[in-house]
């Protein structure tokens, strides 16, 4: 799952820009690994605990972040106000333990297509937030929320019917909700100038809450890294590099290089790679709910981001 969501966040306007094929490089980067992280945490929780996995993730990717910002910006980069470290703790946590800890979890139970597809509600749960907090998102939003949640309902029916773990797409649910929430308290609050630094800091945040977790839950008696297979553990090495740096490292720069109404697209084409993945590899089913119920959600966040980006 990604750090952030460009539906939320008000990026500097920026019609002019030119868009180069680095922006296309980035830009697939963004759909295909962002796409593809699913997948890969997957195969990770086959012989991996879930939580553990997750916490070692982000703390290695954390770290590696810290090494090339202090590497590329200078050591200074890396200074924060105590105000903007328990910011940084506090969205670490909803986006890092919340939103990616709980789909790791589900993804034991749910197939990876399926927790996508659930995960790509954030931006209507955003525009929930927004309106629950005086805002008033125009009514062509508050129209795709609506579709999306019917599209929702259509999701949930796997669960309901015992195709899948009902208390998985609960979980991936509230992991939605909880991503969102973090989200939308990331441009509330005072954090890091340097949007890397502060990402580093979240990941971190998030990483030993995602440990912390996976020890209450006792993960770790029993534990084999012995039993780990290669797959799990070259699928955690992808989602430390690719996942939370390559990807991540794009999604920033495309921001300041390329029209918001352009990088936004990811919202809506992840899901679609995710699914397209977990079929072709993990040979996951290709429901009628799945695939009438992702095209809803994906619809409808099509509508809401297209809506959104005029504003």
């Amino acid at each position: 799952m990604r750090t952030s969501t460009p539906v939320e966040g008000k990026a500097p306007a920026a019609p002019h820009r030119k868009i180069t094929g680095a922006v296309w490089t980035a830009l697939v980067l963004v759909y295909v690994v962002w796409g593809s992280t699913y997948l890969g945490i997957r195969i990770v929780v086959q012989t991996m605990p879930p939580f553990l996995s997750a916490g070692v993730r982000f703390i290695t990717a954390g770290l590696l972040l810290a090494g090339v910002v202090a590497w590329r910006f200078g050591p200074a980069a890396l200074k924060a106000t105590p105000a903007q470290l328990r910011s940084t703790v506090v969205v670490g946590l909803l986006l890092i333990l919340g939103g990616n800890g709980l789909v790791v979890l589900a993804e034991t139970s749910v197939p990876s297509g399926l927790a996508a597809l659930l995960v790509a509600a954030v931006p209507m749960w955003v525009v929930v937030l927004r309106a629950g907090t005086g805002d008033r998102p125009p009514l062509r939003t508050l129209g795709g929320v609506l579709v999306g949640l019917a599209g929702l309902a259509v999701l949930t029916l796997p669960g309901l019917s015992g195709a899948v773990r009902l208390w998985g797409v609960l979980l991936v649910v509230a992991a939605s909700v909880l991503w969102s929430l973090g989200s939308f308290s990331a441009s509330k609050l005072t954090l890091p100038g340097n949007p890397f630094t502060g990402s580093a800091y979240q990941m971190l945040a998030g990483g030993v809450g995602g440990v912390l977790a996976g020890l209450l839950r006792g993960e770790h008696r029993g534990l084999d890294p012995a039993a780990f297979s290669t797959a799990s553990w070259l699928a955690l090495g992808y989602l430390v590099l690719f996942g939370s740096l390559v990807a991540f490292t794009a999604y920033v720069w495309l921001l300041q290089a390329a029209p918001l109404s352009l990088v936004s697209t990811y919202a809506y084409v992840n899901p679609v790679v995710a699914v397209a993945l977990g079929w072709l590899i993990l040979d996951e089913a290709l429901t009628w709910p799945i695939v009438l119920g992702g095209a809803i959600v994906v619809a409808a966040v099509g509508v809401i981001v297209s809506t959104e980006r005029r504003k």
